[in-house]
């Protein structure tokens, strides 16, 4: 690469100064020529843009009025944004100082490709894949998400064996590597989701589109997690189980859409009571809400769905499981990846 296209990292934030106390410095150390750091920042009411301002002037800061989640935060702030990628980057994120060449080297060859992402890493325990992404985000038939490295809470020790640059169905939101063009094309993130599944939606529609997603283990960093909303939170469990049925509403086909919905609602009956069962009572109740929020707002996504299927050109997925991940993981014990 002799023209290195320009890369912005654009670093979505609410509060907590402290998260970019920590990790900045490695980002601000990126190895890479044409570069710019954002901060998007979602309305903070701490000493956030202050911090920024006093010792980080070089950092540019796009400011939202109103704490719009992940999804609507990114829409709004990257419409101030130039650049030919976007790297959107959590902010409890350390990265390595090689850590943009070898994504932005292999989008490059390859104009299909739309977005990409590294591999990720825990940040508290570095031998092992972080839930948020791991080696490359997959999805199963009933629409399951899991990915190579991590099946539901089980994470791997990374041993180098998913290092292959591989298409997947989905690319991390906690660091998503996107031509800024196919971004904005795709008409960025659902805001409806506020956070939770949205990369998801948008790697199904840019692959409706036509595009590929991949995943280049070459560039690794290191994931705090649960920074914004922690995993045992019930708020994520109400956003995960809502903005699934939203995305296979949206972007199924329509031979698969109307049996796979109400299938979904048995199985996620199921989960309801398994976390009833297991002393989980919020998560329990989490879930009927998020199915009462579906239900309720139903002809709205069917819309979306409308503008959704008019921009498909492409059927062939990658990154399907064609099976049941659940019944992999927790009837017959498959603990990895490469078991399935």
């Amino acid at each position: 690469m002799h023209n290195f296209p320009k890369v912005a990292v654009v670093i979505i934030h609410w509060n907590k100064v402290e998260y970019l106390q920590k990790f900045l410095p490695s980002v601000l150390a990126s190895n890479y020529p044409n570069l710019q750091i954002v901060l998007a920042d979602n309305h903070s009411s701490d000493d956030s843009v202050k911090f920024i301002e006093e010792n980080y002037p070089q950092i540019q800061i796009v400011q939202n009025g109103y704490n719009y989640g992940y999804a609507g935060g990114y829409n709004h702030a990257l419409k101030q944004v130039e650049a030919d990628y976007y790297v959107l980057l959590n902010n409890d994120v350390e990265v390595g100082e090689n850590w943009i060449f070898p994504v932005i080297e292999a989008m490059e060859a390859d104009s299909s490709i739309a977005a990409a992402q590294p591999k990720m890493l825990q940040y508290t325990n570095r031998d092992l894949f972080e839930y948020a992404g791991a080696a490359g985000g997959h999805i199963d038939k009933f629409g399951y998400v899991f990915c190579r490295g991590r099946i539901f809470e089980k994470c791997e020790v990374d041993s180098g064996q998913y290092q292959n640059i591989e298409e997947v169905f989905w690319a991390t939101g906690a660091c998503l590597f996107i031509k800024s063009k196919l971004f904005h094309e795709a008409e960025g993130f659902d805001a409806n989701f506020f956070a939770h599944m949205e990369e998801v939606d948008l790697c199904w529609r840019l692959q409706l589109m036509g595009y590929k997603i991949i995943s280049v283990p070459e560039s690794y960093v290191y994931h705090l997690g649960g920074g914004t909303l922690s995993k045992q939170s019930d708020q994520k469990t109400y956003l995960n189980f809502r903005n699934s049925l939203i995305m296979m509403l949206k972007n199924l086909p329509a031979n698969q859409v109307w049996w796979l919905i109400p299938f979904r609602h048995a199985l996620d009956l199921l989960s309801s009571g398994f976390f009833l069962i297991n002393g989980f009572p919020k998560h329990s109740l989490a879930i009927h809400k998020a199915h009462y929020h579906f239900a309720k707002h139903f002809f709205k996504w069917l819309k979306l769905r409308r503008k959704v299927q008019q921009k498909i050109t492409n059927n062939s997925m990658k990154g399907i499981y064609n099976k049941s991940v659940v019944w992999k993981h927790f009837v017959e014990q498959k603990q990895f990846y490469s078991e399935l």
